[in-house]
C-alpha cells in the first residue's frame, strides 16, 4: 500500500474516532464548555459517567497517531516533484496538527482528572473545569493553524480545489475567532461558541475531502504525483 493511500485512510480513521468519541460523551450527557451547566451538574455527571469518558479517552491516542500520519502524508505526497523544496505552508500545517495533539492531550488529561475530583474531592471541580474550558478554547488556534497551512499548501501545489481550500480557510477563521474570545468563556459561556462548533464541523469535512484525494492519488510512471484531477474545480 502506498503511503498516500495509508495517509488517506488514516485521515478517515481520525474522523471516525472523533465522531465515535463525541457520541459516547453526548450519550452520557457530559457537559461541554458551550453549555451553561452548574457546578453541581458538572460534579454529578463526572462522578457517575466515568466509564464512558474513560472509553472515549482510550480511543484518542489512536486518533492522534492517525492525525499525524495524515498530516505527514499531505506534506510529502503533494510535492510537484522530488526536487521541489518543502513548501513552508506545509510545515505550518504539520506544526498545527502536532500542537493540536499535544494541547488536546492536556485537555483530555484535565477531563479525566475531573472524574477523580468529582468522586473524591468536589472542592477542586470548579478549578479543574475552568482549566479544561480554557485549554479546550485555546486548542482551537492549533486547529486553525493546521487548516491554514495545509489549505494554502494544497492550493499552491494544485492538490486541492478552490472550494476545498476555501472551506479550510473559513473553518480556520471561525476557530481562530473562537480561540481568541475563549477567555470570556471561562466561568461562563463564550458568546461565539457556535462559530467554533461550525469551524470544527467544517474541519471534519475538510479532512474527509483531503483523505479522499490522498486515497485516489496515483503516481505517474515518472514518479511525479498526478494531482491534476484533485485540482479541478467542480
Amino acid at each position: 500500500m502506498s503511503f498516500s493511500r495509508l495517509a488517506g485512510i488514516a485521515g478517515m480513521g481520525f474522523v471516525v474516532i472523533l465522531i465515535v468519541a463525541n457520541l459516547l460523551l453526548t450519550m452520557a450527557s457530559f457537559p461541554t464548555p458551550s453549555e451553561a451547566a452548574s457546578l453541581d451538574e458538572i460534579t454529578t455527571v463526572f462522578a457517575a459517567g466515568s466509564g464512558s469518558l474513560r472509553l472515549a479517552s482510550a480511543l484518542l491516542p489512536t486518533a492522534w497517531l492517525l492525525a499525524t500520519v495524515f498530516a505527514v502524508g499531505v506534506c510529502v505526497c503533494f510535492r510537484r516533484d522530488e526536487r521541489t523544496r518543502t513548501d513552508p505552508w506545509s510545515l505550518v500545517g504539520l506544526a498545527g496538527v502536532l500542537m493540536q495533539s499535544v494541547v488536546f492531550t492536556s485537555v483530555e488529561a484535565t477531563r479525566l482528572a475531573l472524574i477523580s475530583a468529582a468522586q473524591h474531592d468536589s472542592g477542586t471541580v470548579a478549578g479543574l473545569w475552568g482549566l479544561y474550558t480554557a485549554l479546550f478554547g485555546f486548542n482551537q488556534v492549533f486547529l486553525a493553524t493546521a487548516l491554514l497551512g495545509l489549505s494554502m499548501f494544497g492550493i499552491r501545489t494544485g492538490a486541492i480545489a478552490r472550494w476545498h481550500a476555501g472551506t479550510g480557510l473559513l473553518a480556520a477563521t471561525l476557530l481562530f475567532v473562537t480561540a481568541t474570545t475563549s477567555p470570556y468563556g471561562v466561568g461562563s459561556v463564550n458568546p461565539l461558541v457556535l462559530l467554533g462548533l461550525t469551524g470544527w464541523l467544517l474541519w471534519l469535512v475538510w479532512i474527509v475531502a483531503y483523505s479522499v484525494i490522498l486515497i485516489r492519488r496515483a503516481p505517474t510512471r515518472s514518479g511525479i504525483p498526478d494531482t491534476s484531477a484533485a485540482s479541478t474545480d467542480t
